[in-house]
């Protein structure tokens, strides 16, 4: 198990991992571009922040639609492990565009960080892969008061759990809940110093041979609470480069398509990124939740230019959760995360 699959939606933002990350970001991306992230005077410079996550995102990377898309552009691809990890990114001026989960977005467009950037797609809505699990004799949710749950604070994970709990008229006061980063889960779960834990595969696939699924996210989402990873655009490359944006867009549509109509196709390609078997691949995207283009211009998820769409209303929802946590300094208006989506972008695509 590697610690960039386990750690990549902490929304916490260490200080020597900050430190690291800017001078390597630096380094090795800046040099080429121009203001605005991206464009240099002659050929336009394209640097994308992803994760290891088994969706169509390593479909465009593995099979380079969008460098097929512009051959003219010079497109950077640079992994990190985690959401908080593309912040800093963004903020140093390293990426243009990144795969974030909706918590650590949610950080992005509050206060203190108000990041310059918008929601340009969702690449996944977080299923099964991401999941309560408990031992011991454990069936119920409501059976958690007073036993310890481990789970990576200020994550997508936490954010379900805490939810999971309220769904289940559990006060998460009454639940001993541990910050635990998903290699510390399976550690603490074996020795036994836990009694549930609510985190993502690939570890969730090992307390699984031992443990009980109390709930999913995807069954949380079905209740009205989503979580899932975004993808996100500057603003200043968006208004720069749109042809830049409107072609990572539908580089994007194309691979949810293939990953929809020929999922062992778009599986090859995922194995060979993550360096798994494919038919592992397959299994693991099959946990996730894939929308087209056309159904993320949806009044569910992004929405149209004139009428934001429901996920700006889910990430003030996960602002509430992170001021509770004492993430951010305030919940932000409800218009904050309005302008926040990408709809004029992502219909520009569509069109």
């Amino acid at each position: 198990m590697s610690a960039h699959r386990t750690s990549r939606r902490s929304v916490l933002l260490a200080a020597v991992t900050a430190t690291t990350l800017l001078g390597t970001s630096a380094c090795g991306l800046g040099s080429d571009s121009s203001d605005g992230g991206g464009g240099g005077k002659g050929r336009t410079v394209i640097r994308i922040a992803y994760q290891d996550i088994p969706n169509a995102d390593l479909v465009v990377k593995d099979k380079r639609l969008l460098e097929q898309a512009l051959p003219d552009a010079e497109v950077k691809w640079v992994k990190f492990s985690s959401g908080g990890d593309v912040n800093t990114a963004v903020i140093a001026g390293a990426v243009d565009l990144g795969l974030a989960g909706s918590s650590p977005v949610t950080k992005g467009l509050s206060a203190p960080l108000n990041i310059p950037y918008k929601v340009l797609w969702i690449h996944d809505l977080i299923g099964a892969n991401e999941a309560l699990v408990a031992r011991g004799g454990l069936t119920e949710v409501k059976q958690l008061v007073g036993r310890k749950v481990g789970t990576p604070f200020g994550s997508t994970a936490h954010y379900s759990l805490l939810a999971a709990l309220r769904a289940a008229g559990v006060d998460p006061a009454q639940v001993q809940t541990v910050d635990l980063q998903p290699q510390d889960v399976q550690a603490a779960w074996t020795r036994g110093d836990i009694d549930a834990a609510y985190l993502w595969t690939p570890t969730l696939t090992e307390l699984q041979k031992d443990g009980k699924v109390l709930i999913t996210s995807q069954q949380l989402a079905e209740q009205g609470k989503p979580t899932a990873d975004l993808g996100v655009v500057t603003n200043a490359f968006a208004a720069a480069h749109p042809e830049a944006v409107t072609a990572w867009v539908k580089a994007q549509d194309q691979a949810v398509k293939l990953a929809k109509s020929d999922p062992a196709a778009a599986a090859e390609s995922i194995g060979r990124q993550l360096n798994i078997p494919a038919q592992q691949a397959q299994a693991e995207l099959k946990q996730l939740v894939l929308l087209t283009a056309a159904e993320q211009a949806g009044p569910d998820y992004l929405g149209k230019p004139g009428a934001p769409g429901r996920l700006a209303a889910n990430l003030r929802d996960a602002a509430e959760f992170l001021k509770s946590q004492q993430k951010i300094d305030a919940v932000p208006d409800a218009s904050v995360f309005g302008k926040g989506l990408a709809v004029e972008e992502l219909a520009r695509a569509n069109g």
